[in-house]
């Protein structure tokens, strides 16, 4: 089999791949042109793809040897799922290994925003600080606060059971109920109207999909506390990043920590200036560890879809 792998990966795992097929491997740190993606892609067998490469019908229609695309990622709305199935290509993407990674960041996000850890630094860097003062740097305490989740998945669960250390009540909004959030927190279910109304911290961990594009828009921004934060480390495109914009330059909330952006790597201007937000460059699951496991859930993906006609995990 030939494999097309659109960027160099952590760790051995294409080391092993190179023992099962013929790899061509786009080597630069930057996103693979899409003529250049197509033409590549041509007489492949395999693919082995990134968030950041659009693989819609173009792209598929021009390799008529493509069996399997391996997104080195959990979500996987870079692809035309329905015309991939539609063709007879599997596709397959790499969930777990990061939940614990993104739960982490999401916590660096919540603490940094209600702390100003960001702004303070760079003012501590600066010539204006002369000394301890009472007013300096006020923030939100994190304790006994409410935190909401919106999408109890893997990652939305490893968040909210985080919470426990700081004595937080635990809201979430779910298509389905989270027994484990549950029981070990005494999470509420509740809506996602109620959710906006009662947190202070309201955490997006849902995949983006038609249903969830601009879910968090004017009118959820709307129902917010003006002292809450918003923290998105599932795809720019669930919050109507105007909307936010505007909710933030105008304090109808009290800030926003962002992984991920409507429009990335493109970051508004008006986001960028604003210093009650933290932005971040998509990170969720930079880690050694994480990263590493990644790249051997995408080649094994590959690899198990050779020897037995299967990956091991597919996208249904």
């Amino acid at each position: 089999m030939k494999v097309l792998v659109t960027r160099k990966l952590p760790g051995k795992a294409l080391k092993k791949l190179s023992e099962h097929c013929e790899i061509d491997l786009w080597e630069q740190d930057v996103p693979m042109p899409r003529d250049m993606l197509i033409e590549r892609l041509r007489d492949k067998d395999a693919l082995l793809c990134l968030l950041t490469d659009k693989i819609d019908a173009e792209v598929m229609d021009a390799a008529p040897r493509l069996r399997i695309i391996s997104n080195y990622a959990v979500g996987y709305d870079n692809i035309d799922i329905i015309h991939a199935k539609k063709h007879s290509i599997v596709v397959c993407n790499t969930p777990g290994v990061l939940t614990d990674s993104t739960a982490d960041l999401t916590w660096a996000l919540i603490l940094s925003l209600a702390r100003r850890i960001v702004e303070a630094d760079r003012f501590a860097r600066s010539r204006k600080w002369h000394g301890w003062d009472p007013s300096l740097m006020l923030g939100y305490d994190v304790h006994s606060r409410t935190l909401g989740i919106v999408g109890a998945g893997r990652i939305g669960t490893a968040v909210a059971l985080r919470a426990i250390g700081f004595e937080m009540e635990v809201v979430y909004a779910s298509r389905s109920a989270n027994k484990t959030m549950e029981r070990k927190i005494k999470a509420k279910r509740t809506s996602l109207d109620e959710l906006l109304r009662m947190s202070d911290f309201v955490s997006l961990h849902v995949p983006l999909t038609s249903d969830t594009r601009h879910m968090i828009g004017d009118r959820e921004f709307g129902l917010m506390k003006n002292t809450a934060f918003l923290v998105n480390t599932s795809r720019g495109a669930v919050v109507d990043e105007l909307a936010l914009v505007h909710s933030l330059e105008n304090n109808k909330i009290a800030g926003a920590g962002l992984d991920v952006f409507e429009h990335e790597p493109n970051i508004s201007s008006r986001l960028k200036s604003l210093p009650n937000v933290v932005l971040l460059p998509h990170i969720g699951s930079a880690t050694h560890a994480a990263r590493a496991k990644m790249a051997n859930i995408a080649v094994e993906n590959i690899i198990s879809f050779i020897d037995t006609g299967r990956p091991v995990h597919e996208v249904k």
